[in-house]
């Protein structure tokens, strides 16, 4: 087959979906298929590039201003008059088969839909982030953009679209029903070998750590993943381990928690490094006694790779959030109700003080990991659902 691949981001720009694109990109040129990638201009990574078996075109972009109603995240945009007329000639270029877009939002995803009916390719189409903001009115207008512009042109290429959890479906039937041609249940894969092994008394040693039992938080501090509920649930936490400390690994967008920490009065307990390189990641998996991030929006890259490190997750989510896969409280997840934060300081501080359970809650994660969520497994599932659209287009 010929892919070709469209995202706004990839590396070397960090972020889940960045890092899926480029796996599953990967995988398809591995498996002896042809491969373009479309991506936007992103620092200074080249405009065209050729490796493992992937073609990369880097379009020229623009960077969206980091504000509340752009979720506050570095989004860039490659919309300019010449790129509709560019995005035709690559593709018809490299003819390809099937188009597999990530990002319902991104005008590169826009321009391959115009293109796809045009030339009737059919589309598969990941959908990573919700187009939702807590702010009430920015709300508003985010519901707006999805109705007014996302939804026309996806009724153009009528993709299949992955659903990755079970709140992405609802999200997906609520807002795009009419628009897409069927619903593809593949979850979010990850490497679960590339996270063990880290140096955990590098980090402890690099932040004073010491001892202390250590709640990880890994992922971009945005609106929808804010840490605040992790903040307010550790008054009760340091009540039970004194101790203990949060730390928080990612870039800053949103200063909520820092606000609400001083508040509370632990601020003390609380570290946020900022972004680090992914090279690292495994050494702060190591230093984890457990790791919680996603405050009630499901289950996500990094939650996954925590559990693949062997480390036990407390996941303010619901037992269905991957459908056909179970999530068992206290076997291989914590689980909370989103945004009860006095059960999420109970997970936390069971974690803590109980670690024969957490090991135990680990190792099962880990399992569930390479049961279900291995990059291996979720590319095949990926070629099945490509390899048949090829094949109704070509009847």
């Amino acid at each position: 087959m010929r892919i070709a691949v469209v995202n706004n981001f990839f590396p070397p720009r960090p972020g889940g979906s960045s890092h899926l694109a480029e796996s599953l990109a990967r995988g398809y040129a591995a498996a002896g298929h042809q491969v373009l990638v479309l991506t936007a201009a992103y620092q200074d990574a080249p405009s065209h590039e050729e490796r493992d078996g992937l073609r990369i075109v880097r379009l020229p972009a623009w960077m969206l201003p980091q504000t509340r109603l752009a979720v506050s995240f570095d989004i860039s945009f490659a919309s300019r008059p010449s790129l509709l007329r560019r995005v035709r000639t690559l593709l018809d270029e490299f003819a390809p088969d099937v188009i597999h877009q990530h990002g319902q939002f991104f005008d590169l995803t826009w321009a391959t839909s115009l293109y796809a009916r045009r030339r009737r390719v059919p589309v598969l189409l990941s959908v990573h982030t919700r187009l939702e903001n807590p702010v009430a009115r920015y709300a508003k207008v985010f519901r707006s953009l999805d109705a007014l512009l996302v939804k026309p042109f996806m009724r153009r290429s009528r993709p299949r679209i992955v659903v990755m959890d079970v709140l992405m479906q609802e999200y997906i039937e609520a807002r795009y029903r009419g628009a897409y041609s069927g619903l593809v249940p593949i979850p979010v894969g990850v490497d679960p070998d590339w996270v063990v092994g880290g140096n955990g008394e590098r980090v402890r040693e690099r932040h004073g750590l010491g001892g202390s039992p250590v709640i990880l938080s890994v992922g971009h501090v945005i609106p929808l993943r804010d840490r605040v509920a992790l903040v307010e649930a550790l008054p009760r936490v340091l009540a039970a381990v004194p101790d203990a400390k949060l730390l928080i690994c990612g870039h800053v967008y949103y200063q909520m928690f820092a606000e609400r920490a001083r508040d509370l009065g632990v601020e003390h307990a609380v570290i946020a490094v900022g972004k680090i390189a992914k090279s690292d990641v495994p050494d702060y998996l190591a230093a984890a006694t457990v790791e919680s991030h996603e405050q009630g929006i499901g289950m996500g890259t990094a939650t996954l790779e925590a559990m693949a490190a062997g480390v036990p997750v407390v996941a303010p989510a619901r037992p269905d959030n991957f459908p056909g896969i179970a999530l068992r409280d206290g076997e291989n997840v914590l689980l909370c109700a989103p945004g009860d934060v006095s059960a999420l300081a109970d997970r936390l501080v069971t974690a803590l003080t109980d670690p024969g359970r957490a090991k135990q809650v680990g190792l099962a994660g880990q399992a569930l990991v390479h049961a279900h969520f291995s990059l291996d497994r979720v590319l095949d599932r990926h070629l099945t659902v490509l390899t048949e659209m090829a094949a109704e287009r070509r009847r």
